[in-house]
């Protein structure tokens, strides 16, 4: 079953009581991030994915034509009955929070924040942060290929294809991103009582488990789990241990999520 271009229904859901949930990757990344996170979700969760307009090998004019978050907001209006709960990874967990607080999208029951990017106040971020971030975007592409390639790859094959997704996310992707971040202390969270879980890896050197102590703290509904052994993908790293993560939190948020509205899905 599909809805067009932006959102399919990976699987279906078995057994009762079933719950829709959203899948929605990170910059670079595709809908594949999510394939082994798949093949160890709980049965009655009914998975939705999206291929965002940030994949690594979209039209890299979506940095400067368009707002990310009116895509977001219509992948989120384009899953039938709305999406019981959205999970987000990096980037996509950024702006999801950021068009939830600000109520600019159909609002989910519970939302999942995998590796996002927090800081509270303004003055977290520096000269040197910009730095660090711009020259380690590098790295975390890379770090998504050797995490997600079938076989290992060679260092030098590595490097370069991440070199090619860097430069095809390209300057305008970039500061999409790093203004999205800089735009989180910004955000009034204090009246989001939405559920929220947020999984970071704790070796993430990107999406910080300081930042995602910080945003887990602020959230009046905000659960933290850090994922040892485990860096800026867990869903990919870790699979098993995040769908059962995903399953007891969708259990738990039961409640919340029979009494989210259709209408405002």
């Amino acid at each position: 079953m599909s809805t067009g271009l932006a959102v399919r229904r990976r699987r279906a859901a078995t057994g009762p009581d079933p719950k829709r949930i959203l899948l929605l990757h990170g910059l670079g990344g595709s809908r594949s991030a999510w394939a082994p996170l798949a093949g160890h979700a709980a049965g009655r969760l009914e998975l939705w994915e999206a291929e965002l307009p940030w994949t690594a090998t979209g039209d890299p004019a979506w940095s400067y034509r368009a707002d990310p978050g009116e895509a977001l907001t219509g992948v989120l209006r384009a899953v039938p009955g709305g999406a019981d709960v959205v999970v987000a990874h990096s980037f996509a967990a950024n702006l999801l929070l950021e068009q939830v607080s600000r109520a600019t999208v159909p609002m989910p029951g519970a939302l999942v924040l995998i590796s996002p990017f927090y800081r509270p106040d303004p003055a977290d971020f520096g000269w040197t942060t910009i730095e660090s971030y711009l020259h380690g975007l590098l790295d975390i592409v890379e770090e998504g290929l050797r995490v997600s390639a079938p076989v290992p790859l060679d260092e030098r094959i590595r490097r370069g294809m991440a070199r090619r997704v860097r430069d095809r996310i390209g300057p305008y992707g970039w500061m999409r991103f790093f203004d999205a971040y800089l735009r989180t202390p910004l955000l009034d969270l204090r009246d989001l009582t939405l559920p929220t879980l947020v999984v970071v890896g704790a070796d993430d050197r990107a999406a910080t488990t300081q930042d995602a102590t910080a945003l887990a703290k602020t959230l009046p509904l905000g659960r933290l789990e850090i994922l040892p052994g485990c860096g800026h993908y867990p869903m990919i790293e870790k699979p098993g241990p995040v769908a059962e993560l995903i399953s007891e939190f969708v259990a738990a948020a039961a409640p919340a999520l029979a009494e989210t509205p259709q209408e405002s899905r």
